[in-house]
């Protein structure tokens, strides 16, 4: 009897148990709704100020066409380049002036390089065809033991570039000048790269479009009135326009993605520490951010990527499998075409929702519905403003004290005297809200939920899978529109907050002639997936195409 009393017992404790979390459940969905009603409704009275302001910096832009691609060196892939290079067939001296010459070309336009090191790299050059030319290494040995021996490459000045700039984009009193080498610098220069300059970034990489009071505003290639996206907007404009061929951006919410998206090449977030996360600015103590922050590859040509990871590679780091051959019909290919009908974000603009379903239909790929993607904006926006100690212009000094103070910056930044752009200066409030004012039960939940939705894809792509989303609703919009967009940057944001490698690809232009990007994502350390589906993406739709050297819509 008593086995039967106690047995009655625990089920009525797992059904209030269950009650509970449901209604728990429910509480912060509701809370969820009210804050995504609060949080349109603030977009759509921002876009007031927004797109009137974003219509009268593009009537100041200058139309001036980019001049077309004349030297056949600007139009071969790195991997074709380095080969050719080894061998002898084309000298690295060759390869770096033509690019210097394009760089010189198109900067004035595009405004995306913050420092060059154009006579160095030339030096660099010559001492490899010099080494090529001695034979003192078999071919076989310069393709293991410098991958990329001779080809030209860019760095996004946040990374740090010994001898060069690396202020981060910020206004400083004293320029910054790093005096290391990054570590994914140091593994570009050990594989061969010669690097070119440093490219430009937002202030503090806050920003999905590239500005800041010290470069200015970087313009896409593809129409200089409209927005290259950001942070990695530099490395995005100089490579769509055929001012470099690969180059080493970073992404802690899209920042390497968008703009590629934005500018019609390929940008890659690569699986958590395979690359190094350090020597970065700004920089972070917390123990998450090399989950949620990582350089990243960027190139013209899809089948430069793996070539690129491997020259970047932490040799210590996560491994992939970079050399793994892929069967593309024995990968298991999964879509969603937006967040879900609650979702916060905007309509997929119906040229990417037609390129979505021209590439589901191409690999016969399965509709899911992940549901805790509704948690997308709320877990990664309280993820990222709770990391500890990540560097803003409210960071501590060496004496204890910080550069400014929120009040004091915000009334600084309102009467026009502050040196920082509005998402540095917001930042600091954002992390105060967060971080004093939002109820330890709701983090709880939503680090429940992150943990969940990383399981349900961990469960979906397993080792064999890819995931087709969308990048971002639209294709590149006019300059500084983000502002009232900002909550579409969940696209790409959750990826990070997971710890999903995940790329985006060129798949076609869009009917006012701008490029659409895709992503694909895949479970951690199957980059390769990504790659090999990628490589298919540009043989489909024929990858990168050049920017219009005639008038912009």
């Amino acid at each position: 009897m008593l086995s039967y009393a106690y047995a009655a017992i625990q089920l009525l404790l797992q059904i209030f148990s269950k009650g509970c979390r449901m209604v728990k459940r429910e509480f912060h969905r509701r809370m969820s709704w009210a804050i995504r009603r609060l949080l349109r409704g603030a977009m759509y009275l921002f876009s007031w100020f927004v797109v009137p302001y974003s219509y009268l910096v593009s009537a100041r832009i200058s139309s001036k066409r980019l001049p077309p691609v004349e030297n056949p060196l600007l139009q071969i892939p790195a991997v074709t380049l380095a080969a050719k290079i080894r061998t002898g067939q084309i000298k690295s001296e060759d390869v770096v002036s033509a690019y210097i010459e394009r760089c010189r070309q198109v900067n004035p336009i595009l405004n995306a390089i913050v420092e060059d090191r154009f006579e160095h790299a030339l030096e660099d050059a010559r001492r490899i065809d010099e080494e090529v030319a001695k034979g003192l290494r078999t071919e076989e040995q310069m393709m293991k033991e410098t991958p990329i021996l001779g080809v030209p490459i860019t760095i996004k000045e946040s990374l740090a570039v010994k001898g060069m700039s690396n202020t981060g984009g910020r206004k400083l009193k004293k320029k910054h000048i790093a005096q290391h080498d990054s570590p994914v610098v140091e593994q570009i220069k050990k594989s061969g790269g010669v690097i070119l300059l440093v490219s430009n970034t937002p202030e503090l990489c806050l920003c999905w479009e590239t500005y800041n009071k010290c470069t200015g505003l970087t313009k896409n290639p593809y129409n200089p009135k409209r927005t290259v996206g950001g942070s990695s907007g530099g490395e995005a404009a100089l490579i769509s326009s055929a001012a470099s061929l690969i180059g080493v951006t970073t992404d802690i919410a899209g920042s390497s993605r968008l703009p590629a998206a934005f500018v019609g090449v390929f940008g890659h977030k690569p699986s958590p520490f395979s690359v190094s996360p350090y020597g970065h600015n700004p920089s972070c103590e917390d123990e998450s951010w090399g989950n949620f922050f990582t350089p990243g590859a960027m190139c013209r040509y899809a089948e430069d990527l793996p070539l690129l990871l491997k020259a970047m590679q932490d040799p210590l780091g996560a491994p992939l499998m970079l050399d793994t051959s892929v069967n593309l019909t024995e990968i298991n290919y999964y879509y969603m075409e937006n967040d879900g009908p609650t979702g916060l974000t905007e309509p997929i603009q119906p040229d990417i929702q037609d390129a979505i379903m021209n590439i589901v239909n191409h690999f016969n790929a399965e509709k899911v519905s992940l549901k805790r993607l509704i948690w997308a904006l709320d877990i990664s926006i309280c993820k990222m403003l709770r990391m500890k100690n990540i560097e803003t212009i409210y960071t501590q000094q060496r004496d204890g004290q910080p550069n400014t103070t929120i009040g004091k910056e915000l009334l600084k930044y309102f009467c026009g005297c502050s040196d920082s752009d509005l998402p540095s200066v917001v930042i600091g409030p954002m992390q105060h809200i967060v971080q004093n004012y939002i109820p330890s039960s709701r983090l709880a939940f939503l680090d429940e939920q992150t943990e969940l939705l990383r399981k349900d894809f961990l469960d979906l792509l397993g080792k064999d899978g890819v995931f087709i989303y969308p990048v971002f609703p639209n294709t590149a919009h006019r300059h500084f529109e983000i502002f009232h967009k900002l909550v579409d940057t969940s696209y790409m944001m959750v990826f990070n907050t997971l710890g999903l490698p995940a790329a985006s690809c060129m798949v076609g232009l869009d009917r006012n002639k701008l490029p659409i990007g895709v992503q694909i994502i895949a479970s951690p350390g199957q980059d390769h997936l990504i790659f090999a589906v990628a490589q298919e993406l540009e043989r489909k739709y024929g990858g990168w195409v050049p920017p219009p050297s005639h008038g912009y819509s």
